[in-house]
Formats: structure tokens, C-alpha cells, sequence
């Protein structure tokens, strides 16, 4: 186990460096320097002196990725990349465009977005498997079917109807809870009450019609007709036995979302105005503020990688069969 572990962890490394090195071509290949200090000086016809002030006062000044006045090994190190990208590798993000720390922004961004996803999370996985396993336990009947069609036209319905339909009624018409805003500790609640039933309504569509497609493919094989055979109750059946051998599909859709719990969701808290980390690659975005923007997603490309490293251990836990060398 162990093995494999560090087995995945480096030939996670080159593809990590790879992302870095892409991101970061592309980024340089669309916006020069000169475009980048346009945009944050934030004037449309701004002095050529203005720009080498801020490039020189940001780093920019320095060659992209080769300095040939240089010599030695500063001809790669004192260039914008090294100065950008390689300290990236280590998870030092240094400072953005406009001047902020952008490992201090993450940290403390990252707590409404983990407020919102995890119990999202949590109470759409559990509403998600509970009905499709009751469709299934009336499947081949008209309540199956009318509940397929229902999931279809839940999913044909745009996320962004669901967030502002349900801010214009809960928090319009009933009153019920603050249509945006955040705060901290205990009152941080109603403000997120309203995102996690529209995240939960939201996915219900995909995630019934999904997993009831996982149950469906177990209710045929051996070991549910001889659970029958025993005698067995088939709700005792769904829940034990088939929910059981599904869980390594229901583990891998979930392991595998690891990245979007903590980098948040981009509409949700962009529309509520919770300062998690997916308002904030919006805000990195907006602001045309590239350090930010790259930042965000080498820490998606991380995430993806540890969710895909845990998704092979979970396997091992929930089936004893699969063994990993």
C-alpha cells in the first residue's frame, strides 16, 4: 500500500511541473507584461513610464523565460518564470497582480467555500442514494419511469434558475433567510442555509438518475437472487446488500470531486456573495489579476491528483478484493 502511495505521489510530480509549465505558456502567451500592467492600472491610455514602474515594482520586468544578458544559471533564474511558477510548485503563490498574498487569501477562503460543499456534500449524497434506491424498488412501474422523466427535466433546467428562483422565493417573498452576505461563526448559518438546499435541489437530477443506473446493474447479478433465495425483504436487500457492492462507483464520483469542495462552487458564491475561493478565482478573473487566476488552477490540479490517489486507497476498504501492489 505504502508503495503505491509514494509510487503515485511521483509520477504525480512531472505532471504537476507540466500543468505548472503549461498554465503558465499560456497565460504569457495571450497577455504580455505591458497587457497585464494595462489592466491593472486600470487606464486605458497610460504612460509607457507608468507601465515599466509597475512592472519593474511587480517583477515583470525581467525576461519571460530566458535571460540571455544573464550568465550562468541566472539566464533560467532571473527570469519571470522562475520568479513565478517554479516557487508555485511548493505551494508559495506569492503576492497577485494587485497586491494581495494570495496564501493568506486562500486560507481564509477556503472555510465558506468547505461550509458550503461539505454538507452540500453530505445531505445530496444521502438524499441522492435513498431515492434512486426507492426507484429501483419499484422499478419496471410507472413510478420509475415518471421519476426518470422528472430527473431529465430536473437536469434540463439551468443551475442559474435554481439559485436566483430560489433567492427570489425564500428570500424575496417568504423571508425566510438573507438573500446574500456572509458572516462568521454561528451566524454564518443563515447565510448558508439557502445555497445548500439550491446546491442538494440542484444535483438531485444527475445524481438519482446516476446512481439509479449503478443500482440497476446490481440488482441483476448472482448474489441478489440468492439474497432473495434466503428469504431476504428486498428493501433489506437494497440497503445492505446492493448499496454495499455499489460503493466503489459511489466512491469514485465522490472522492473524485475533492477539488470542487474546496475551490468551491464559481455561480453559488459569486450570486450569495460568500467569500469562499470560487468568488474569488471569479474576482481573479474580473480583475484580469493573472497570478491569481494561475494560482487557482495549479491548486485544482493538486486536488484532483490527492482525490484520484484516494479514490484507488478507498477502493481497498470498501471491496477486499482489490488489491493494491
Amino acid at each position: 500500500m505504502m508503495s503505491y502511495i509514494i509510487r503515485r505521489i511521483l509520477y504525480a510530480i512531472p505532471i504537476l511541473i507540466g500543468v505548472n509549465i503549461l498554465t503558465f505558456l499560456l497565460f504569457f502567451y495571450v497577455n504580455t507584461p505591458d497587457d497585464i500592467a494595462k489592466a491593472q492600472l486600470g487606464e486605458k491610455r497610460v504612460s509607457q513610464e507608468a507601465i515599466e514602474q509597475w512592472k519593474q515594482s511587480k517583477g515583470y520586468d525581467k525576461p519571460i523565460l530566458w535571460n540571455a544578458e544573464a550568465t550562468g544559471i541566472q539566464k533560467l533564474g532571473d527570469t519571470i518564470f522562475f520568479d513565478k511558477s517554479i516557487r508555485m510548485i511548493f505551494f508559495d503563490f506569492g503576492s497577485s497582480d494587485s497586491g494581495r498574498d494570495i496564501n493568506y487569501d486562500i486560507s481564509q477562503r477556503m472555510w465558506p467555500s468547505l461550509a458550503i460543499a461539505i454538507p452540500t456534500l453530505l445531505i445530496g449524497l444521502t438524499v441522492n442514494i435513498t431515492i434512486a434506491l426507492m426507484i429501483v424498488f419499484f422499478r419496471g412501474t410507472a413510478i420509475d419511469t415518471w421519476a426518470v422523466v422528472f430527473c431529465v427535466f430536473l437536469l434540463s433546467i439551468s443551475s442559474l434558475f435554481y439559485i436566483i428562483g430560489g433567492q427570489f422565493f425564500f428570500s424575496k417573498m417568504l423571508h425566510l433567510v438573507p438573500i446574500s452576505g456572509y458572516d462568521t461563526g454561528a451566524s454564518a448559518i443563515k447565510f448558508l442555509i439557502l445555497p445548500i438546499i439550491i446546491g442538494v435541489i440542484g444535483g438531485i437530477g444527475g445524481g438519482v438518475r446516476w446512481y439509479r443506473t449503478l443500482f440497476i446493474e446490481e440488482i441483476e447479478k448472482d448474489y441478489v437472487r440468492t439474497a432473495r433465495a434466503k428469504g431476504l425483504k428486498e428493501i433489506t436487500v437494497l440497503f445492505r446488500h446492493i448499496l454495499n457492492n455499489a460503493m466503489i462507483p459511489i466512491l469514485t464520483g465522490v472522492v473524485v470531486i475533492l477539488p470542487l469542495l474546496f475551490m468551491g462552487s464559481l455561480l453559488m458564491e459569486s450570486f450569495f456573495s460568500i467569500p469562499g475561493l470560487g468568488s474569488y478565482t471569479i474576482d481573479g478573473i474580473q480583475r484580469q489579476d493573472f497570478a491569481i487566476v494561475r494560482s487557482m488552477v495549479y491548486l485544482g490540479s493538486v486536488l484532483y491528483i490527492i482525490g484520484l490517489i484516494l479514490t484507488d486507497i478507498s477502493y481497498t476498504i470498501v471491496d477486499p478484493r482489490v488489491r493494491l501492489n
